[in-house]
């Protein structure tokens, strides 16, 4: 219907303070003095991306799990946060100055990274051997074909995270209100 795109969501304040807190863990300074990650455009959207597909990783279980209170809204949780992320990057595009015709094509680079990693992710989360996510946060973060120590490092905070959502009840991760672990805390581990 014409009227639904004009329809308050029930999740629009909800879900520009759940993206925020995506980015502000992306942000933390660790990641980028403590473990490696390369303090550029391409760093922090790698961050991003992580913490992303970490939260719809999550979502995504408690969708599959369907016990009635999530099923549906995780789904739709979950889309609406992949929005502000392609607003966000949109917006991010104008500022620096990219022009209107480019931006498209940038955009689509931008989403064709970011369903790679998601699908990397989620395949080496699920995976029996804990250095799959070595090496693909290594190839697609640090840019180097054998994971270090530093790829090593940033998949145990991914996996604690991931640990730490799926412990979390599906309200409070519907609702946005997560607590991500500190960085710091994997630094010498």
């Amino acid at each position: 219907m014409i009227l639904a795109a004009f329809r308050r969501s029930p999740y629009k304040g909800s879900i520009h303070a759940f993206y925020g807190a995506i980015v502000a863990q992306a942000r933390s300074r660790a990641f980028y003095t403590s473990y490696g990650v390369p303090d550029t455009m391409e760093g922090r959207f790698e961050l991003i991306v992580l913490h992303l597909v970490l939260v719809l990783h999550r979502l995504a279980r408690e969708e599959e799990a369907g016990d009635g209170g999530g099923r549906g809204q995780a789904g739709a949780v979950g889309q609406r946060l992949f929005d502000a992320f392609c607003r966000d990057l949109d917006d991010n595009l104008r500022e620096m100055g990219v022009g209107d015709l480019a931006v498209p094509k940038k955009m689509r680079r931008f989403g064709e990274a970011f369903y790679g990693r998601l699908a990397a992710y989620r395949a080496a989360l699920a995976a029996a051997d804990e250095r799959e996510l070595e090496t693909a946060l290594g190839r697609n973060i640090f840019e180097i074909a054998v994971a270090d120590a530093r790829a090593a490092q940033l998949a145990r905070y991914a996996r604690a995270t991931a640990r730490r959502l799926d412990a979390e009840e599906a309200a409070v991760v519907l609702a946005g209100s997560l607590a991500f672990p500190s960085p710091e805390s994997f630094v010498h581990g």
